[in-house]
């Protein structure tokens, strides 16, 4: 797809794409880094932020925080969905995209407001640590 767009595929970029698709979950600039790196010990980890920069501005990737402090990345190709994350013992639950489609539609239709809910995290309790408290 980078090529039909006119962007070069260079091996680093290539290698970086590949280990994002390679990828059974979402994963940081810093593991994508550790992959590429792997096979190619000339990388840079600045070429990493770059291509993962340009894949965003294309759509091409989703980025989260989960609510540890770290920016993860999932191809937009593999489907778009959401996360609820506990805040107490950190379980993440993924969501289709279809359950926040209500609130898209209220807040533009009620508030004329477009929201980006391509890739969110809703915080706060899973139903183990609620029967905990």
């Amino acid at each position: 797809m980078l090529r039909g767009l006119g962007y070069r595929m260079t091996p680093q970029r290539m290698m970086v794409v590949e280990a994002l698709h390679d990828s059974d979950r979402h994963v940081s600039a810093e593991e994508i880094y550790a992959r590429v790196k792997a096979k190619y010990p000339y990388a840079n980890i600045s070429t990493v932020y770059r291509t993962l920069e340009l894949l965003k501005e294309l759509d091409l990737v989703n980025e989260i925080t989960l609510g540890d402090g770290c920016v993860r990345f999932h191809p937009a190709e593999k489907g778009r969905h959401h996360h609820l994350v506990c805040q107490k013992c950190h379980k993440i639950i993924d969501l289709p995209e279809s359950v926040l489609t209500p609130l898209e539609d209220i807040l533009s239709e009620k508030h004329q407001f477009k929201a980006d809910l391509k890739h969110t995290a809703v915080f706060g309790l899973c139903s183990e640590c609620q029967d905990k408290a």
